[in-house]
């Protein structure tokens, strides 16, 4: 059984492609107004997930403009508790008046035993739709 593993979803919101990506590449902060109930605290460290709190510091590990594209690392955390290595990267991709926003969470679990974070993955998607609504409503 490997430890390694990548989970995806996309999710299609209403909002511009390129406001998305704005948010998530400069104003990530700006996630805990829009969503104060998973995102209590943004310094890019803490959010909450399935009713538990997770504190957990990334890097931003790679940013693509051209294909609006953000990748963050975990460097230490609850997450890092369970995982080897843990990286989020989200796509905004234009359609029509859309936008598709794709997630792709890739990990390395720290034994088998551990699951494979689909409720992380879930938490992403929330996260887009509250964005969406309150980039709409703007």
């Amino acid at each position: 059984m490997t430890l390694v593993g990548k989970l995806s979803a996309e999710v299609l919101v209403v909002a511009p492609h390129d406001e998305h990506h704005g948010v998530w590449v400069g104003r990530p902060h700006h996630i805990s107004k829009v969503s104060p109930s998973k995102m209590p605290k943004v310094d890019l460290h803490a959010g909450k997930c399935d009713g538990k709190v997770y504190v957990t510091k990334g890097v931003v590990e790679a940013i693509n403009e051209e294909n609006k594209t953000i990748t963050y690392r975990a460097i230490e955390g609850d997450v890092l508790q369970e995982y080897n290595s843990f990286k989020v990267i989200s796509q905004s991709i234009p359609k029509g008046e859309a936008t598709w926003i794709h997630w792709t969470l890739e990990y390395e679990k720290l034994n088998k035993n551990i699951p494979h974070p689909i409720k992380l993955l879930e938490f992403v998607i929330h996260l887009s739709e509250e964005l969406d609504d309150h980039l709409v409503q703007a």
